[in-house]
């Protein structure tokens, strides 16, 4: 679906209504003058689902309410609306802007030809670039990071949770399980699943490890919640904690050399290994959504 209002000389992509993509994307645009910001974004507020497949077909030219963008905002070109758009910024003219809504692994798609890149971190820029001269780059922090510190939270229950991520595909599940399953025997944590762990097989070893005596949370609930320390293979809830102020730690046997360079770019420490749980990382004094928005902004001017 396309929302444009008369003059708009923004267009933001959105592929999903995550709170990633929110924190990315809706925060800075709330900073912005609504009558001037097209969105491309799936069907239903609240859903998680792709752009719909007639949006994605390689054939749709801009359309003519959009010939006024001056800048167009992604979080990236790898799925249908980013896709969709990073043509239409192609064919305009004008700036693709990536916004960057997630920590980096190696697994991460590149960045689309001439991108603009709003990163976390120096560090992250770096990586996401690989080399590439034909990115131009702002280090403008973590909306994401940035609002979970304004919300602190303190220790009232020493057990553990650890953030589970079966559903990942940069190690192999039986990696994830044995780490999970290492650290909730050692510690008594409860393990907490991925929102996304509703497959045959996670549910299958959710429910074999709680006849083993393993603590499943079933409740969700926010992250922001969470007044227990926090523990993960590599979950961004382990920095998200951090910025809270609770003790955060990661853990994996024998870890394959990009997750040890992972953990070492964002400053995670090793449970059992490291004598500090993780600081908080890449959280600037001022709003990091105002900041993009500002850059925004800029590059939309005549």
């Amino acid at each position: 679906m396309i929302e444009t209002p008369e003059g708009a000389d923004v267009l933001i992509a959105h592929d999903s209504w995550s709170p990633t993509s929110g924190h990315a994307l809706t925060a800075p645009a709330s900073h912005l003058d609504a009558a001037r910001v097209a969105h491309l974004h799936p069907p239903g507020r609240g859903l998680t689902d792709a752009v719909p497949v007639e949006l994605t077909a390689t054939d749709v030219g801009v359309p003519d309410s959009l010939r006024g963008v001056r800048v167009v905002v992604a979080l990236g070109h790898f799925l249908g609306a980013g896709r969709l758009a990073h043509g239409w910024a192609l064919a305009l003219g004008v700036p693709f802007v990536t916004v960057q809504h997630g920590l980096l692994a190696p697994s991460m798609a590149p960045l689309a030809v001439d991108t603009v890149l709003l990163a976390w971190t120096a560090e992250d820029a770096d990586f996401w670039c690989s080399g590439r001269n034909d990115v131009a780059t702002h280090v403008v922090g973590s909306q994401l990071l940035w609002s979970a510190a304004q919300q602190p939270g303190t220790v009232a229950d020493e057990r553990p949770v650890f953030l589970g991520q079966l559903h990942g595909a940069e190690l192999p599940r039986r990696g994830f399980a044995r780490a999970s399953q290492q650290f909730c025997r050692a510690t008594g944590a409860t393990y907490r699943p991925h929102p996304a762990e509703k497959d045959k097989l996670s549910t299958l070893q959710h429910r074999l490890w709680e006849r083993r005596g393993m603590e499943i949370d079933r409740d969700g609930g926010s992250l922001s919640e969470i007044d227990r320390p926090v523990a993960s293979v590599f979950s961004t809830g382990v920095l998200e904690a951090a910025a809270r102020g609770l003790p955060a730690w990661v853990h994996y046997d024998r870890p394959p050399e990009w997750l040890s360079q992972f953990w070492e770019r964002y400053g995670m420490s090793r449970w059992g290994r490291d004598p500090h749980p993780t600081q908080p990382r890449g959280i600037p004094e001022g709003e990091p959504a105002r900041r993009v928005a500002a850059l925004i902004e800029e590059m939309a001017k005549p």
